[in-house]
């Protein structure tokens, strides 16, 4: 009798044990483990990362970092990190956490617009992705993948096309560079292709040319009579005499992108330079800026018209006048002189 009932406590003591494991195993497990007020936090797993990285990032939103150490564990997660970003919902459990860093790499919109150079380029989307500035830049410099894709160091700039793109926040400069090809050839479908060819233009000329009407208004609606206005100059054998293409031979010939000039001086359109269209015909050998989407759709889809100039419209801000003959653009532009020397714009 007194055996069984120390045969007894014994296996009572052992139910309790294990009662009391089990419930400590559920709670390693099960038990909600953040701490943090919002309704969650994102957590950076860079491609190099440790596990010791990830847990200095978790120590600082979860409750009990030890807890989290044990489950990584178990579930082979310390020892197979995947690179992104990751979102940790408020209330999550320790199993619940490592699931959404092993499965849940949440994608990011890269936007980028009107960059003038590939340097502006590389320097925004390192902004927005794990690839930094340099690597980006080497990938969008690299001469053999530039001249095996028929672009050249001075059209590189048009590949990329203006927009918000999904990508992974750990995507490389190159998978960057290629996914942005891959764009471009989509972009230039069937029906643009068509277009350009009714232009006489390639889909880089098209670029170019949208690049000048980019500069030359902010006017979305006014884009078309603009890109008009220059395709009647080109199927005429005119000089484009665009001011934007002035400006930006400037900024180039002195590598400082940063100048700014808001007046374009007899003497300015003397700069001898490729990218000016004061003194050389045709269009400038790669685009002075990244289009939009609309300015290259401005020129491709332009206003049949009989203008050739076009000046500021002192009484509508970002508007232009437009005008079919020379004597009646040297009437507007004079009011556009006589409006701009009156806001002592000397530059």
């Amino acid at each position: 009798m007194y055996i069984k009932r120390i045969l007894l406590i014994v296996v009572l003591m052992g139910l309790v044990g294990a009662g009391i494991f089990s419930y400590y195993i559920y709670n390693t497990i099960f038990s909600p483990n953040t701490d943090f007020s919002q309704n969650e936090v994102v957590i950076y797993v860079p491609s190099d990362a440790t596990y010791k990285d990830v847990r200095n990032q978790l120590k600082e939103v979860l409750n009990d970092i030890e807890s989290f150490d044990i489950v990584a564990q178990k579930k082979g997660y310390v020892s197979y990190l995947k690179p992104g970003k990751y979102a940790i919902q408020k209330g999550m459990n320790n199993n619940e956490i490592v699931n959404s860093l092993r499965s849940g790499n949440i994608p990011v919109q890269v936007s980028f617009n009107n960059q003038e150079t590939i340097e502006r380029l590389a320097g925004r989307i390192s902004e927005q992705i794990e690839a930094d500035s340099i690597s980006l830049l080497n990938a969008m410099k690299d001469e053999a993948f530039i001249e095996s894709n028929d672009f050249s160091m001075n059209t590189r700039l048009a590949m990329y096309i203006p927009n918000t793109y999904e990508f992974y926040w750990n995507t490389s400069a190159e998978t960057f560079r290629e996914r942005m090809l891959k764009e471009y050839t989509t972009f230039w479908n069937e029906i643009r292709l068509q277009k350009a060819s009714s232009l006489n233009l390639t889909p880089l000329e098209v670029i170019v040319l949208a690049s000048i009407v980019q500069k030359e208004t902010a006017k979305v609606d006014e884009r078309p009579k603009v890109a008009g206005v220059y395709l009647n100059r080109l199927k005429a054998g005119m000089l484009l005499q665009a001011d934007p293409t002035v400006i930006y031979a400037i900024k180039k010939k002195t590598g400082d992108f940063d100048t700014i000039i808001k007046r374009v001086l007899f003497k300015d359109l003397e700069t001898d330079s490729p990218y000016n269209t004061y003194k050389y015909s045709g269009l400038p050998p790669g685009p002075i800026t990244m289009p939009d989407i609309s300015s290259i759709e401005a020129v491709l889809n332009y206003e049949t018209h009989d203008y050739y100039y076009f000046v500021a419209d002192v009484s509508r801000p970002g508007y232009h006048l437009f005008a079919k003959n020379l004597a009646q653009h040297n009437r507007n532009r004079q009011q556009y002189i006589n409006w701009i020397n009156r806001q002592g714009i000397n530059r």
